[in-house]
């Protein structure tokens, strides 16, 4: 019995030891491949990356959990095998669906393409695409403002240690894993970017629209056409933004799938049981494999609650911004109701106008056609008359008179004529 405690002892010191050499090795190969700094653009550098270029090379910039970051031309085949995604994400962060809003769970990475925020997100690092561009550098500066550059190798070596220790031992953590805060603050920056759009469309469009219902001119009814433009792409850009998150909320396994940490703990658990199986017998191992199944799915709702309610924040801001817009498209049509209703009265007012200017005429037309008797070379006794031409005058612009009464009467009592 002595020799075979002494065996086991022997046994699981050893197996220790491994696990120990193991993460210490890979701590150690994670610093390597994160820590060091962007190299300079030398002149041979500079005619690599033109021929990188020529074949579709593009800017990235990587950033993982422990602060370190680079910015270097990848093309699509190195990023394919570095985030293991098909080609055709690829092609989703590409410029032809540059206006379109995804988020992708894949295997072992999620592929975001959120207005200007176009990304791969994995279980360690991100990898961000066109880094330089002006939209993306709030981006940028939240990323290093989440996860603070560490230099010191032991502190990320305990790091990657405790987060291993926590997710599997306790199942629960005190912060969202990585991806999640990475998908937070991308949904953060372009929640902002469209607020801040949807501001300024509100603040460019009461004054335009109070100035058209005072001034119907050519001016500001161009200004209002220009408004409604881009009321309706900003009211597009919030509708896909929205659309993919509540795609998301409606789908629980899909959500599950963005949970990246889970599947990497879940493949260095195996790994670790792989290299301690030699050491261990057929009950320990079903033991083990019970409650780590059990730790995952314990898990595995409270990630998805989680997840769930990061995304329900940004949902009901995107719909707080839909709304917003959309009562600016109201106001809109609304003033083109009351634009449409002046024109109208207007409108009615030459229609009136021109009507009894049109009583008018024939009025004066019909005693142009007596005067006209009377100019022919036709004898009458009127023409011996003395003092004749006054009264015979009077009574004409007296008929001239009673015939344009009566007929305006007749148009008000037929109600042609407004009140």
């Amino acid at each position: 019995m002595g020799e075979g405690n002494l065996s086991f002892r022997r046994l699981s010191s050893i197996r220790h030891r491994k696990k120990r050499t193991a993460a210490k090795d890979e701590a150690e190969s994670s610093l390597i491949s994160s820590s060091p700094p962007p190299t300079p653009i030398t002149p041979a550098a500079a005619v690599g990356k033109t021929k990188k270029k020529a074949v579709g090379a593009r800017l990235w910039m990587r950033f993982d959990r422990t602060g370190a970051m680079e910015v270097v031309e990848c093309d699509k085949s190195t990023i394919i095998k570095r985030a293991s995604v098909p080609p055709r994400d690829l092609r989703i962060l590409g410029p032809v669906f540059s206006h379109s809003s995804n988020i992708l769970a894949r295997e072992k990475a999620i592929v975001v393409n959120l207005e200007v925020i176009k990304l791969i997100v994995t279980a360690e690092e991100v990898l961000l695409l066109d880094p330089l561009r002006p939209e993306v550098l709030p981006f940028v500066e939240r990323l290093k403002q989440q996860f603070p550059q560490s230099t010191d190798a032991s502190e990320n070596a305990v790091q990657s240690s405790a987060l291993l220790d926590s997710e599997a031992g306790e199942g629960l953590q005190s912060e969202l894993p990585f991806e999640f805060q990475v998908l937070e603050i991308a949904l953060e920056v372009v929640c902002s970017l469209l607020d801040t759009s949807v501001d300024s469309l509100e603040t460019e469009a009461w004054p335009v629209l109070d100035e058209l219902t005072k001034n119907v001119s050519t001016e500001n009814l161009e200004y209002v056409r220009s408004l409604k433009s881009n009321l309706t792409r900003l009211l597009a850009r919030v509708q896909k933004v929205r659309d993919e998150i509540e795609h998301l909320l409606d789908d629980n396994e899909d959500m599950g799938d963005l949970y990246l940490t889970r599947k990497w703990i879940q493949q260095n658990q195996l790994s670790e049981t792989e290299l301690g199986e030699t050491a261990s017998n057929h009950l320990s191992r079903v033991t083990s494999n019970r409650s780590s199944s059990m730790v995952t799915s314990s898990t595995k709702d409270d990630d998805v609650e989680d997840l769930e309610m990061l995304l329900e924040a940004y949902f009901m801001q995107l719909e707080g911004m839909r709304n917003r817009i959309l009562t600016v498209r109201e106001y809109i049509d609304d003033t083109e109701d009351y634009v449409n209703i002046q024109l109208d009265n207007q409108r009615n007012e030459m229609i009136q106008l021109q009507l009894t200017l049109t009583i008018a005429s024939f009025a004066i037309t019909a005693n142009t056609l007596l005067v006209s008797f009377f100019g022919m070379n036709i004898p009458c006794p009127l023409y011996k008359m003395d003092d004749v031409f006054g009264y015979f005058l009077s009574s004409v612009i007296a008929v001239c008179v009673l015939i344009f009464m009566l007929t305006l009467g007749y148009a008000w009592w037929k109600k042609l004529l407004g009140s």
